[in-house]
């Protein structure tokens, strides 16, 4: 009850509802002592038992205990008690009384006789049955839940507190005058409810557009058939994995949802109008418009979707091309040649490589053998060569001009027939007709590349390789054909290009001249034989080769002409061995084997061969190959050690001559002298994260006042000193500031960073120069780098307006906070005054001229002009002692009085030259003036600090605290800008430049230079073609 009532009516807090509790636990207990002693009382009293309990109902067996034995009869009961079953606290209360009993009965046991045990049946009073409800209601479980409900409640008081403390809600009241009525609203719910039935009840009156209709069907069908098909795979895969009854009862579940699925459909299909009304014209016009309007915008998104995607992989693209390229110019192109086993003809053909970028003019340094193929233009030189190499390798053209750069083809004998280029990878499977037609367009496109704009013939030589089995080893060069007319599409040299060229190739003394001529024209129009007759009188390099046969044999009338020209009685040239070949009918498509089939049948079957007249080793092209050849092996044999000599003679001049002049440096060419220009620049930038912050933030800040000095003398700080009042000075200060801060200085300060920056790395690159072991074979390149480098620099968007902010932030701040800061402001002021002061005084000087004791001590003299300055300015100087508060301007009067006063002394002068001159007296007195008044607010502070800024004029005191604020705040933004992101993004573009130098090799032949580049260089090529030959000539000792 207790509990119920503190609850009810929230009382008691819960920590107090425990204690409580834990009262109410006590005063039962103590309820239960009590009850004890009261059991205690009714024992000491007579009483009566009866015989059902003390013998348990036997009635024979029942005793009366009189008053007179009361100890006995209390005995008895005591044990009765003991032995009856009783709670815990009352069993506790009669072992106390029992053992208290047999203590005092203890005492005098020895005179005292033993009494008859009775023994008594224990019975259950009135007390008992209380103590037991008792101790049933104070169980454990009550107390819990009673604890429980408590808490409870509590909970909910805190509930109801909680609600009182949240803030009240404002009067919402004034909403009601614009709700609707009531009314209203119930007429528009009632409409409505209307609406809804009259739709829900002719819904199957609705028609609908025949073409919706169709798609619905259609739709539905497609429906239909999807879910066939997953029923069917469903069942299928059903009986694959159980076989036993339970699947035919699926089955059956299955094809029961099927048929109500069915019934779906096809209630859903009767429930839809076949009657629709049409769109109408216009409707289907605007959607057709908006349909093709959407269509034309997602094209052009997904165009512009991939354009942004294909940019992205050009991007990436270019970027890998970079990195392999840096990649194979810092290898070289260096393999290790001798971990690979190459042919002897392959051995041989590098060295001849290694030489034509030696020594493009191919004079004394390279006399090593190779077969030259010459020929007039369209006399079939090229088809001979394709013959010998067994494939059609090569463009060609109805009399145009296919060959216009040198082709170098070295043949070697391999397992497959196949060809690559000197600087490819790729291999062109020569027995497959596509392979073949990008080999010749391979050929052709890098013809047109070689040759340069307004030229139609190149020296530039395209190496190739030809492998395959049968070929004969040797090393071919196909020169383009001599022509003795110039058509107006070629350059105006051409005919001299080809015959100089051709000329170069002959005049190797070793080389073997393969001239060929067309049998088909006549011997007297042939341009090539004077040439060779030229080149090689006696013959003994020259092999000559009749090609067209089949066509001359039925063009010419006189047979003997043909025997004649093969015994070399008609041409005036010599030769070591004269040829007959038939390279072709003149198809394009034929291949190699059908010509050479016609070849064989045309000598077997001609008249002209038939009568003996020439020899059988005379005709065909494998003859003529085996003739090359051999030719050729008998060339390299005897001449490649005399020219591996000649090499080791002039590498030992090279040297000689590079330990006289270059005695203590390493031989590096070029690829390696820009590497370790590369490192020195990239180390220059390192050290720009050495200087330090001071030193940069001073750099900063006496360079953007040198920008901006000017600026703020000559339009803010003079025109407002001029009005002689402080509020006016203040506001003419703070609104010149602020367009300053807007507009010019934000931009002076982003080209002060650049600039330092620039200075600041340039610096370390003169001390670099002035260092003990510089190298100035570098200075033109690293010079080249950091201007290329710094153009293409440019500072951050955002760094400018970023300035902005932070400028006009400090500009608002108009209180100077301690004296130190005073103290600087008034030194920065008398700095600024001063240099401005000195400048003034240097100018004056130039208008008067020197003083007394510098014309008398330096012999000087003033000019006529410099004596009326001079007479002017001291007129002037008497105004300005007179008034030292003048206005900036002369009045008309004195103005006057000056002229008048200037012309007693005989000096004649109009106004404008007294007011220029009266400019610079002004602005020097002015100065001074202020320079005094800076010095007497040194000791302001005090006055300024107290609020007494009338009493004094330190007004410009505070300006350039605000402005020296401004330079400081600026300076340290830019340092940061400078140390954080700009130093970065500069190491970035330098190495881009260097990456882009290392990969175009004119630029480091303009940058490196000197004869130490050039002796590097020539070193390097002559070792390594030594070392190639030497390695030839090892490998053709052993072949022997």
């Amino acid at each position: 009850m207790i509990f119920s009532l503190c609850t009810q009516f929230h009382i008691l807090h819960p920590f107090e509802l425990v204690i409580v509790n834990f009262s109410c636990f006590f005063c039962c207990r103590v309820a239960v002592v009590l009850l004890k002693r009261s059991c205690h009382r009714i024992q000491s009293r007579p009483t009566a038992i009866s015989p059902q309990i003390l013998y348990g109902g036997n009635a024979s067996k029942s005793v009366f205990l009189s008053g007179g034995n009361t100890k006995m009869a209390r005995r008895s009961i005591l044990f009765a008690l003991y032995n009856a079953p009783m709670s815990k606290d009352m069993r506790h209360f009669s072992q106390i009384c029992a053992q208290r009993q047999l203590a005092r009965n203890n005492q005098s046991s020895l005179l005292r006789v033993k009494p008859v045990t009775f023994v008594a049946v224990p019975s259950r009073g009135v007390g008992m049955l209380i103590a037991r409800a008792i101790r049933g209601v104070l169980k454990l479980r009550y107390i819990v839940l009673g604890g429980a409900i408590s808490g409870g409640m509590s909970l909910s008081k805190s509930y109801e507190e909680w609600k009182k403390t949240l803030p009240v809600l404002p009067d919402m009241s004034w909403l009601e005058q614009y709700y609707p009525e009531p009314e209203k609203i119930d007429s528009v719910f009632s409409s409505l409810q209307s609406i809804r039935e009259k739709v829900v009840g002719n819904i199957g009156n609705i028609e609908l557009d025949p073409r919706l209709r169709t798609i619905g069907e259609a739709k539905m069908r497609n429906m239909k058939e999807w879910w066939d098909l997953k029923l069917e795979n469903a069942i299928e895969a059903a009986s694959k994995e159980d076989g036993n009854d339970g699947t035919s009862r699926l089955l059956g579940g299955v094809e029961t949802l099927v048929g109500q699925f069915g019934q779906l459909v096809t209630g859903v299909k009767s429930d839809i109008v076949l009657h629709a009304a049409p769109f109408t014209r216009a409707d289907e016009e605007r959607r057709k418009q908006e349909t093709s309007q959407q269509r034309l915008e997602a094209m052009q998104s997904e165009l512009i979707a991939i354009q942004l995607k294909y940019q992205k992989e050009l991007e990436r693209l270019e970027k890998e091309n970079k990195e392999l390229r840096r990649q194979i110019l810092l290898k070289g192109n260096k393999v290790d040649t001798k971990k690979l086993k190459k042919s002897l003809i392959d051995m041989y053909s590098e060295v001849l490589d290694e030489l034509s970028d030696y020594d493009t003019s191919y004079q004394t340094q390279d006399h090593l053998p190779r077969v030259v193929v010459v020929g007039d233009q369209s006399s079939g030189k090229t088809s001979v060569l394709e013959m010998i190499a067994q494939a059609r390798i090569f463009p060609r053209g109805a009399g145009e001009m296919m060959t216009r750069a040198p082709v170098k083809v070295t043949l070697s004998e391999g397992p497959y027939h196949v060809a690559e280029f000197k600087d490819s990878a790729r291999e062109f499977d020569l027995t497959k007709e596509s392979d073949l037609a990008d080999l010749r367009r391979e050929v052709e496109i890098r013809m047109k590349n070689s040759v340069l704009r307004g030229k139609t013939v190149s020296n530039d030589v395209i190496s190739m390789s030809v492998r395959g089995p049968g070929l004969q080893r040797m090393v071919l060069v196909d020169l383009p054909g001599i022509i003795s007319t110039q058509t107006v599409e070629m350059a105006e040299d051409t005919r001299d290009a080809i015959r100089q060229m051709t000329q170069t190739y002959m005049s190797n003394p070793n080389a073997i001249i393969l001239c060929i001529q067309d049998g088909s024209v006549d011997a007297e129009r042939s341009n090539v034989t004077d040439l060779v007759s030229q080149m090689d009188p006696q013959g003994k390099r020259t092999i000559f080769v009749l090609t067209k046969v089949d066509l001359a044999e039925q063009n010419l009338t006189n047979p003997d002409r043909i025997k004649k020209i093969l015994a070399g009685r008609l041409f005036p040239m010599k030769a070591l061995g004269y040829y007959a070949v038939v390279t072709g009918k003149g198809g394009k498509d034929e291949s190699i084997q059908s010509i050479r089939d016609y070849e064989q049948t045309f000598f077997r079957s001609s008249k002209l061969f038939k009568d003996g007249g020439i020899l059988s080793s005379q005709v065909t092209t494998r003859n003529l190959t085996l003739a090359v050849a051999d030719c050729f092996w008998k060339m390299v044999r005897d001449t490649v050690e005399q020219q591996a000599d000649a090499f080791k003679a002039t590498r030992f001049n090279l040297e000689t001559e590079w330990k006289n002049n270059f005695p203590r440096l390493r031989e590096l060419d070029r690829d390696e002298l820009f590497e370790k220009a590369r490192g020195e620049i990239l180390d220059e930038i390192v050290n720009l994260s050495q200087v330090s912050p001071l030193q940069w933030e001073e750099m900063f800040m006496k360079k953007i006042w040198q920008k901006v000095n000017m600026h703020i003398f000559e339009n803010i700080y003079l025109p407002a000193a001029q009005t002689n009042d402080a509020g006016m000075f203040n506001t003419a200060v703070d609104i010149k500031l602020k367009q300053l801060a807007d507009q010019q200085l934000p931009q002076r300060a982003v080209e002060t960073g650049w600039e330092g920056l620039r200075e600041e790395f340039q610096h370390f690159m003169n001390q670099a120069k002035q260092s003990k072991g510089h190298d100035n074979i570098f200075d033109n390149l690293k010079e080249a780098v950091v201007n290329e480098a710094f153009q293409r620099h440019t500072w951050e968007d955002k760094a400018s307006e970023m300035l902005r902010v932070i400028q006009l932030n400090t500009l608002e701040d108009r209180s100077v906070t301690d004296k130190y800061q005073w103290d600087l402001a008034v030194k920065f002021l008398e700095e600024s005054l001063r240099e401005k002061l000195k400048s003034t005084e240097e100018r004056i000087r130039d208008l008067v001229g020197p003083g007394r004791s510098e014309r008398w001590l330096h012999w000087t003299y003033q000019t006529e002009e410099q004596k009326k300055r001079s007479a002017v300015k001291s007129e002037l100087d008497k105004v300005l002692y007179s008034d030292h508060k003048h206005s900036p301007s002369l009045s008309y009067d004195e103005l006057a009085a000056v002229r008048k006063n200037l012309q007693r002394s005989g000096i004649n002068v109009d106004n404008e030259f007294v007011r220029d001159t009266w400019h610079v007296v002004f602005r020097r007195h002015f100065l001074n003036r202020s320079l005094a008044r800076a010095y007497d607010c040194r000791k302001g502070f005090y006055l300024y600090n107290q609020g007494l800024e009338k009493e004094l004029e330190c007004s410009d005191v505070v300006m350039f605290w605000r402005i020296h604020q401004v330079l400081k705040v600026t300076s340290n933004a830019l340092r940061q800008q400078v140390m954080n992101r700009e130093a970065r993004r500069l190491e970035k573009e330098v190495k881009e430049v260097l990456e882009e130098y290392s990969q175009d090799p004119e630029k480091k032949q303009k940058l490196l230079t000197g004869r130490r580049v050039l002796l590097a260089e020539e070193l390097k090529r002559v070792r390594l073609i030594q070392e190639k030959l030497e390695e030839f000539i090892q490998a053709l000792n052993m072949e022997k």
